[in-house]
Formats: C-alpha cells, structure tokens, sequence
C-alpha cells in the first residue's frame, strides 16, 4: 500500500516537470509527511492542457451516502481497479498524478515497525498513479478527492513491503493523463512497477509515525 509520501521541491520545479499551463494551486508549501485525508497537489489533463490543483487524499466515489467512505480508499489495486465500481468509471476517464519525490514505508524489525524512506535515484520528481473523483450532495456539498494505484512490489521493494505504488515511467504519464484514452490495455501497461535500480530507501525516525509531525529532519537517514 501507500500511506505516507512527500513533495517537498519549490512549485516552479513542479510546473515544469509536469509541464502545467494552468494552476488552481494556491499556498503551496512543501510537504515533509503527507498522510490520507490531506490537501494534494493534483495533475490533470482537462483535454488539452496539464492543469495543477488541489484534491483531498480518500476516494469517495459520486454514488457514495457517507463521504468518510474515502478513508478506506487511499489506495486502489492496479489489477482489479477496472472491475470495482468504486474505481472503474474514474479509472476510464479521471485518471490522475500525484507528484511526490519519496514515500514512506514500514518494515517490521525485531518485532517493531521501522519506518523506511523510499525514493528514486538522484532524489527526482515522480508521478504517482492517482484516480479523482467528484462527490456531490442534494444541498450543493462538492468534494473533489484522489487515490493512489498500488501494483505487486518489484524486487527492490519486496524487502520493506508486498505492495508498493505506481510509479509511472515518465514516457507514460501523458498517456495516463490523455482522458481520450479508455482502452483498458493501453492504460494497464501504465501500471507495471518501476525498475528497481533506480530506487533507495534508508531508515528515518519513528517520528514520522504521527501525521501531525512535518518538519524537514523526518527526511534524514538514522
């Protein structure tokens, strides 16, 4: 699974990776510890441009009676998401990246969990494969939320955790973005996991472990 990852580089840096031409994204700041329920830096792709904007962490889907139902959907599994109602309609045409530059996972060690920061090599910015979705009440209540594919962990990740996120190759991420695009093949072709040479992870403090802590030292190795 995914529950923890960080985006912690200058908004400038992100416009041009993922070459935006249009932002809703208002008082970015980087985010050391980013946990479920949050505010995301979003990218979509309204058909003829890359647009950056904000959704909240926790899939609820349209037809959902209790929008707290997007607790129990932070992550989605790559290889059934096309066959689960909460996930096929938005895995056709409202498909998502979450820009991150680590993420976060738990080992256990001598019977205690261990928390790891994973990342790619050269600390780079990658794509995270997200679905959005649009929930709205009777009496107007709109709430736009997100979540992140997970795919079998590659042979880096097998060590630290069975499931890891889709990290998409950088040459797929216009392809994933294209709402055009609703072939189911096509799309799962996106959804392999990534090379793992070119992934790190070390150890950081437990501190991590409470969502309310978010300062830059969570990043340094033990």
């Amino acid at each position: 699974m995914c529950g923890r990852f960080t985006l912690t580089v200058p908004l400038q840096k992100i416009e041009e990776r993922f070459d935006i031409e249009d932002t809703t994204l208002e008082d970015y700041e980087p985010s050391f510890n980013i946990a479920p329920g949050q505010n995301v830096a979003a990218v979509i792709n309204d058909g003829a441009k890359n647009r950056l904007g904000v959704l909240t962490w926790g899939l609820v889907p349209h037809w959902a009676s209790d929008p707290n139902i997007g607790y129990k959907m932070i992550n989605a599994r790559a290889e059934t998401a096309h066959t689960k109602n909460s996930f096929k309609r938005p895995l056709e045409t409202q498909r998502c990246i979450l820009p991150a530059d680590s993420f976060y996972e738990w080992k256990t060690e001598n019977g205690k969990k261990q928390p790891y920061r994973i990342r790619l090599a050269g600390e780079s910015l990658f794509a995270l494969a997200g679905l959005w979705e649009k929930w709205e009440k009777k009496d107007g209540d709109k709430r736009f939320t997100c979540t992140i594919l997970t795919i079998e962990a590659n042979a880096f990740m097998e060590g630290l955790h069975h499931r890891m996120p889709v990290i998409l190759k950088e040459e797929l991420e216009s392809t994933w973005l294209d709402p055009g695009i609703q072939d189911h093949h096509a799309l799962q072709n996106c959804l392999a996991p990534i090379d793992s040479s070119i992934m790190e992870a070390y150890p950081v403090s437990k501190a991590v472990n409470n969502v309310k802590n978010n300062a830059e030292d969570l990043l340094n190795p033990l």
